[in-house]
């Protein structure tokens, strides 16, 4: 079987989406669209060849204060900065039909790989937040290098060690 991985679009067959997950299937069955039309988020999906969406992500611009980043990152970067650009990848999830068949290393290898080639060229961001729903989530994302924000629960992967992924190549 083919998949694509393409910008959301009304052809896309969303409605039979499923992860397991509630709040993931309820958002790219109701929400994902009217967020892209709004410009609040981009919306990428896994499609095969009959349209159906097998797996999503999205990507939106959103900042990571200085405090929040671990001392050694941020005693790198100028003092003037008091918050940071960074890229939010907001949402990621596979139809149960797939899981755990490395779809969800290649939607984030995609998101990652996008997300860096805009920070090099178009708009300036340092790394990539994620925010884990989950402990299988939080364990998914540190494969790849995310480390937790203290206090925050969340993740980021800075931009120069999503450059050194070998899966981006």
């Amino acid at each position: 079987m083919n998949f694509t991985i393409v910008p959301l679009h009304s052809s896309h067959r969303k409605k039979e989406f499923k992860s397991g997950i509630k709040l993931l299937d309820n958002y790219i069955h109701t929400q994902a669209k009217q967020d892209v039309k709004k410009m609040l988020s981009a919306c990428f999906v896994l499609i095969d060849q009959e349209n159906k969406v097998k797996g999503y992500y999205t990507l939106s611009n959103t900042g990571i204060s200085r405090d929040s980043l671990p001392v050694e990152l941020s005693a790198k970067l100028p003092k003037s900065y008091t918050d940071l650009p960074a890229t939010l990848l907001g949402r990621l999830a596979i139809d149960e039909s797939i899981s755990r068949k490395g779809f969800g290393e290649l939607l984030l290898m995609d998101a990652l790989k996008r997300s860096y080639e805009v920070s090099k060229s178009e708009i300036g961001s340092i790394a990539v937040i994620v925010d884990p729903i989950d402990e299988k989530a939080i364990r998914f994302y540190q494969r790849y290098g995310f480390l937790l924000l203290p206090d925050s629960g969340k993740m980021f992967i800075v931009m120069k060690t999503i450059l050194g992924l070998h899966q981006l190549t």
